[in-house]
C-alpha cells in the first residue's frame, strides 16, 4: 500500500507537501523519486501520485490518477457534549472518523465540565484518522455552541436526543433509516437538564434511547454514529 498524504488545496497535476509532511516522507518513509503515493483532499478525492523531487523541505508530487469518490446515500451527524478529560475527545475524533461521520458538533450544556474547546487539535486527529482508515471524506468540526442555540437551528423531524430521563423512548436504530440525514444529540456525563429535555422535545426533536447500558459521553456519540450506519445498512 502506498503512503497517504493530506492534500486539502490540490489542484492541478502537481503537489508540493508542507515542510512537516516533506521531511516525514524523505527522512522517516525514505521516499525516493519515482515513488508512488496516494493524496487525499478531504472531499472525496483520492489521488495517485509518484515522487518528483524528493527535497526534505518542499517534496514535490506529480500526481498521475485521479478517482472521486461519491459521498453515502445519507449524512451522519452527531452533537456532543465535551467531557472535561480532552484525551476522551480526542478518542471519539479519531474513532467516529476511521467509521464515518459527516459532522460532529460540540455543545456547551447546563452540566457541561468543559466550557471552552479549541479545535486545531481534533482536526490534526481528524486528518491523520481521515488517512489512516481510507475514508474519503473529512468531517466537519463544529466549534462549542451553547445548547439552546444549537437546538433552535435544527430541522426537528431529523433530529434525536439520547437522555437518561424517565420517559417514553424509541430505539435510534429503529428510526436512524428513515431520513436521509440524522443528528443525534448526546448530553454531558450528568445528563442533559430537564429544562433542557424539554426545550428539545418542545421544538419536536424526539427521545431515543442506544440501549440498557449507562455509557460514557465519548461511547454513547460513537454508539450513535455506528447506530446510524448498522441501520442504513440494514434498511438496504
Amino acid at each position: 500500500m502506498p503512503h497517504t498524504f493530506y492534500a486539502p488545496d490540490l489542484s492541478g497535476l502537481s503537489y508540493t507537501l508542507p515542510e512537516d509532511e516533506s521531511k516525514h516522507a524523505i527522512r522517516v518513509l525514505r521516499l525516493r523519486q519515482g515513488d508512488a503515493v496516494e493524496l487525499l483532499d478531504g472531499r472525496g478525492g483520492v489521488f495517485r501520485a509518484e515522487v518528483a523531487e524528493p527535497e526534505a523541505k518542499r517534496c514535490q508530487l506529480r500526481v498521475v490518477g485521479e478517482q472521486q469518490l461519491a459521498r453515502r446515500p445519507y449524512f451522519v451527524h452527531v452533537a456532543v457534549a465535551p467531557t472535561k478529560n480532552l484525551d476522551r475527545m480526542e478518542w471519539l475524533v479519531e474513532k467516529a472518523t476511521e467509521i464515518g461521520i459527516d459532522r460532529l458538533s460540540f455543545l456547551r450544556c447546563a452540566r457541561s465540565e468543559r466550557r471552552d474547546l479549541k479545535l486545531e487539535r481534533l482536526e490534526r486527529i481528524a486528518v491523520s484518522a481521515l488517512k489512516q482508515s481510507g475514508q474519503a471524506w473529512l468531517p466537519q468540526l463544529d466549534e462549542l455552541t451553547d445548547f439552546a442555540a444549537f437546538v433552535r437551528e435544527l430541522a426537528p423531524a431529523t433530529a434525536f436526543i439520547a437522555h437518561l430521563a424517565e420517559g417514553e423512548r424509541t430505539d435510534l436504530a429503529r428510526l436512524a433509516a428513515q431520513a436521509a440525514s440524522c443528528c443525534v444529540l448526546i448530553g454531558p456525563e450528568g445528563d442533559f437538564t430537564p429544562d433542557e429535555i424539554s426545550l428539545a422535545l418542545g421544538r419536536g426533536i424526539r427521545p431515543v434511547t442506544l440501549g440498557a447500558s449507562r455509557l460514557r459521553t465519548e461511547t454513547a456519540a460513537l454508539a450513535a454514529c455506528h447506530t446510524v450506519h448498522v441501520a442504513h445498512e440494514l434498511a438496504r
